[in-house]
């Protein structure tokens, strides 16, 4: 066996190591995000959920989008051997989208430079998407 392909074991096994903890990861966040939705359902002060509430909830919702994201990325990753680059930006659309979703324009200190900055991350992301997909590059 050369160095080479002791290498190349190495990294797989570093490989399946971080799948499994993405997996207890997702795991546990499911959990959490459910625990969450039921206690806010049944919350006896309240039978409706306020706008922060939600947007929690959904901030939640695609933290456990992006991990299912990358857990795909790391498994296409050693079916194939090659990263696929339309994941990457997918899982980068979803981040930004969550930050957009969760941002508040109006807290104090904010001015316009972070949502300058945003629009030029999405915009960004989303062109290289469209020309990766216009390419049939994936």
């Amino acid at each position: 066996m050369t160095a080479l392909d002791r290498l190349n074991q190495f990294e797989r096994g570093v490989y399946y190591i971080l799948i499994a903890l993405f997996s207890i990861v997702i795991l546990f966040a499911v959990m959490e995000m459910a625990i969450l939705v039921v206690q806010t359902i049944t919350d006896v002060t309240s039978y409706r959920m306020d706008s922060e509430e939600i947007l929690h909830l959904f901030g939640f919702l695609l933290l456990i989008l992006i991990g299912l994201e990358l857990l795909d990325t790391i498994k296409v990753y050693m079916q194939e051997n090659r990263i696929h680059v339309e994941a990457i930006l997918l899982v980068a659309i979803i981040a930004i989208a969550r930050k957009v979703i969760l941002f508040d324009p109006f807290e104090e200190g904010v001015g316009e430079i972070p949502i300058i900055g945003m629009a030029a991350i999405v915009i960004a992301l989303c062109g290289g998407y469209y020309l990766i997909k216009k390419a049939g590059y994936s």
